[in-house]
């Protein structure tokens, strides 16, 4: 890989995450040595701040993260509130119902529900004060964990998570059909060539 190469998978790799990445993470990732990345993130630093950007790259909490730079800050303000009384999306919405009845839970086994990478919308759903960080796994990387706040509870009317609404109704339909389609494939199973008295079919040898 080029350092030109390096350097696209570095801003990547900033832009997908929600915490500061060490350089061993870094390091890792991009398969380079810890002072190489040391020199790229000092040059990309250096890159950002060069071309004014609107993002800067700063070292904090042990590790590198991309922040908006200051002089964005009314801007990013208007959006961030104006933002908060927008409806949610579908994409909000399904993250945020994860998020409610699987509490606590990390990004990546949300992501893993959805089938889709997850990180911006509960980026947002943090903004609007909905979802907060509760503490950390206890697996591998330690990685946060997410729960609903009490903002969530008053927009919806609630007392309590204890009071949200079951899901067995929702889930007894998509039961009963995979019970019907397995009842079909039975039904249908008549061509002589289903398992024998051991078991076994005819191409198990």
């Amino acid at each position: 890989m080029t350092a030109r190469a390096d350097t696209k998978a570095l801003e990547a790799l900033f832009f997908v995450s929600d915490e500061p990445l060490t350089t061993a993470v870094l390091a890792q990732a991009l398969e380079l040595d810890r002072r190489e990345v040391e020199r790229r993130c000092d040059q990309l630093q250096r890159d950002l701040e060069e071309r004014d950007a609107g993002l800067v790259l700063r070292n904090v909490a042990g590790g590198w993260r991309l922040f908006t730079h200051p002089d964005t800050q009314p801007a990013v303000e208007r959006f961030v509130l104006s933002s908060r009384q927008a409806r949610l999306t579908k994409a909000a919405l399904e993250t945020l119902s994860i998020v409610a009845y699987k509490q606590p839970v990390t990004r990546l086994q949300v992501s893993g529900i959805r089938g889709v990478n997850s990180d911006g919308v509960l980026r947002a759903l943090q903004d609007r004060g909905l979802i907060e960080e509760t503490g950390r796994d206890e697996g591998p990387g330690r990685p946060v964990l997410y729960g609903t706040t009490a903002a969530f509870l008053e927009r919806l009317g609630l007392p309590s998570l204890a009071s949200l609404p079951s899901l067995a109704p929702l889930l007894e339909p998509a039961v009963e059909d995979a019970a019907d389609v397995v009842a079909d494939a039975d039904d249908g199973d008549d061509d002589g060539v289903g398992p024998g008295e051991d078991g076994s079919t005819p191409d198990e040898g």
